[in-house]
């Protein structure tokens, strides 16, 4: 092993042409670090300062002293930059188009730790709106999809609506079944052990009641795909302390969703959630599912779906939606006819952009 000392996973590396030097990109804590190696010592050398993003696509040119890497951050998407090993100057190559933005404002990621119920940390990262938002400030939770995902600090799109138009913070956690924190950690929520990672969504709710700068009773829970189900999860098992919920193309039970999801994908998923055949497995799922709780939410509730979806089939989200309608709560149901695992048209993506900004001004800001 070229590096005991490093914890993390390694993304990616190049070798220069010369043989000299090892360039590699370390996933730590979800932010791309650059390192260096030299191969004739053996030691890391000092490179460049960048900013904190996300990199690929590492590549030396001919001349064994010049850097390539492509690097999004909270500022601008994807773009390239050059690095001059000898001189340390960074330069950059290309500017992405954001739409006439002036994105040097953008809120930028602060990396934060909490402690979860079995004293694990936990991590995530906070974007905290302009300061011309004065008083506590609301929240958004949004939890990655994958499940094996992992939110990393790249650019935001249209989540930065949120922060810098209408004062939201937004938090993006990396509860336990995250990738990038290692094999044992990536199984923690596997199987019988599916309800830890709710719980880390919790003690995420503890840490923001120790903010001085959030408002902890105006916190929304938030997900696609597998944050979906975390998204009502969350809403289920801990109504009272949360607002309201959005819910994109996201499982309701895990037993029906291994029984209708596309045949290529059950045995795959499988190994994540459980195998629902076995009685034990079955039991245990049908207890834990969002959709046999959906009584417990009171709080308004937006549900997204695609109609065409080959992965979470639309009626994981209806049979929720008819539910949580049953209990006289709020319920929004949006749902793409010509759309599949969450909305690609520009035309419907702009509509439930729209329709999720008007669910969080009535329901989150009020």
């Amino acid at each position: 092993m070229l590096t005991p000392a490093l914890k993390w996973d390694v993304d990616e590396l190049d070798l220069s042409k010369d043989g000299r030097w090892i360039a590699f990109e370390a996933n730590e804590d979800g932010i791309s670090v650059l390192h260096v190696l030299d191969t004739k010592t053996g030691k890391e050398v000092p490179v460049p300062k960048l900013p904190v993003g996300v990199m690929y696509g590492i590549q030396w040119r001919n001349n064994s002293r010049e850097l390539a890497v492509s690097l999004s951050t909270a500022s601008q998407p994807y773009d390239v930059y050059s690095l001059d090993m000898a001189t340390g100057k960074v330069e950059r190559w290309t500017f992405s188009e954001t739409g006439g933005l002036n994105t040097l404002g953008f809120s930028q990621p602060q990396l934060i730790h909490w402690k979860s119920w079995d004293d694990r940390a936990i991590s995530g990262f906070v974007y905290k709106p302009p300061a011309k938002f004065t008083g506590k400030r609301p929240v958004i939770i949004d939890i990655h999809g994958g499940p094996e995902g992992q939110t990393r600090p790249d650019f935001l799109g249209r989540d930065n609506y949120y922060i810098n138009e209408i004062g939201i913070t937004m938090i993006y956690p990396n509860v336990r079944g995250s990738t990038g924190y290692g094999k044992a950690f990536q199984k923690l929520d596997n199987g019988f052990l599916r309800e830890g990672s709710y719980k880390d969504i919790n003690s995420l709710l503890d840490w923001i009641q120790t903010q001085p700068d959030l408002d902890a009773g105006k916190v929304l829970i938030t997900g696609g795909s597998y944050g979906g189900f975390m998204t009502l999860a969350v809403a289920t098992s801990y109504n009272d302390r949360i607002c309201c919920s959005v819910d994109v193309v996201g499982p309701s039970n895990l037993v029906t969703f291994l029984e209708h999801t596309s045949g290529y994908r059950k045995d795959l998923r499988r190994v994540e959630y459980g195998d629902e055949r076995d009685p034990k497995m079955r039991e245990f799922l049908e207890q834990i599912a969002p959709a046999n709780k959906a009584k417990n939410i009171t709080k308004p509730l937006f549900v997204v779906a695609g109609q065409n979806d080959p992965r979470v089939p639309a009626s994981e989200s209806s049979q929720m939606v008819q539910v949580v309608r049953q209990n006289g709560t709020p319920v929004w149901w949006l749902l793409g006819k010509n759309e599949g695992h969450g909305f690609s048209k520009k035309k419907n993506r702009d509509y439930q952009f729209d329709a999720t900004v008007m669910f969080v001004k009535e329901f989150l800001l009020k």
